[in-house]
């Protein structure tokens, strides 16, 4: 296994003392407790702790799908509470790619399709997206063109992965977000998808992985433990 290095860039995104809390009518819900924490381009980092530690709620706000109730988020040197929802969406589309678990792809369009799906939102027309969505299936080692026009269910689930990461990658973010992206996926098909995210690291994208798995969470070259929505151990 190939632990991935990266040289210290510039910052990213920066947490100042951000706190999440969520009312309820039995009690508010802290998810996130003054949580410091700055992540520099290139890196690639896991997020690690037990079930309901503030593990999701921290990729949330990083992939600005929330905002935090108190202290200061930066991403790419903008304060996320400062933006409007027009400006979240783009950022969200011009500098964030998501890679989930169950795979996110859309059921009724095919491989080619649901890669360009995000190009044309950004394009408004198909006939501007090129090769693009072909390269960066191939560069997700979704070799085989046959498979192109196939819907998601007449996949393997590694193969969905590699779809998904490819459709992750076609608006060129700087940041990829990964909520255990191999939590559904056999041994030898994560440690697959785990070289693909390595390489996507070596070749320049900031990675942030949320994974229980000790094991994925070594190709990673810095680790953060979250428990009770505080920052207990990081590696960096």
């Amino acid at each position: 296994m190939e632990t991935v290095t990266t040289s210290e860039g510039p910052d990213l995104i920066r947490f100042e003392e951000v706190s999440k809390v969520y009312p309820l009518p039995a009690g508010d819900v802290v998810a996130l407790d003054r949580v410091s924490l700055t992540v520099r381009n290139g890196e690639f980092i896991a997020i690690m702790g037990p079930s309901g530690s503030g593990k999701t709620t921290l990729l949330n706000l990083i992939g600005c799908l929330d905002v935090p109730t108190s202290g200061r988020l930066m991403i790419s040197g903008r304060d996320v509470a400062e933006l409007s929802d027009d400006e979240l969406t783009y950022l969200r589309r011009d500098t964030i790619g998501f890679i989930f678990q169950q795979f996110n792809l859309i059921p009724l369009l095919s491989v080619l399709e649901n890669v360009e799906y995000p190009l044309i939102l950004k394009c408004k027309d198909r006939s501007a997206c090129g090769l693009r969505p072909n390269e960066v299936l191939k560069a997700a080692g979704l070799d085989d063109e046959r498979l192109y026009t196939n819907r998601p269910n007449e996949l393997s689930g590694g193969q969905q992965q590699r779809v998904a990461i490819a459709r992750a990658l076609v608006n060129d973010p700087d940041l990829l977000l990964c909520d255990e992206p191999t939590g559904n996926l056999d041994q030898r098909t994560g440690q697959g998808i785990m070289e693909l995210l390595s390489r996507m690291n070596r070749e320049g994208k900031t990675i942030i992985m949320v994974t229980h798995d000790l094991g994925i969470a070594e190709y990673a070259s810095r680790q953060v433990r979250i428990v009770d929505g505080r920052i207990q151990e990081d590696s960096g």
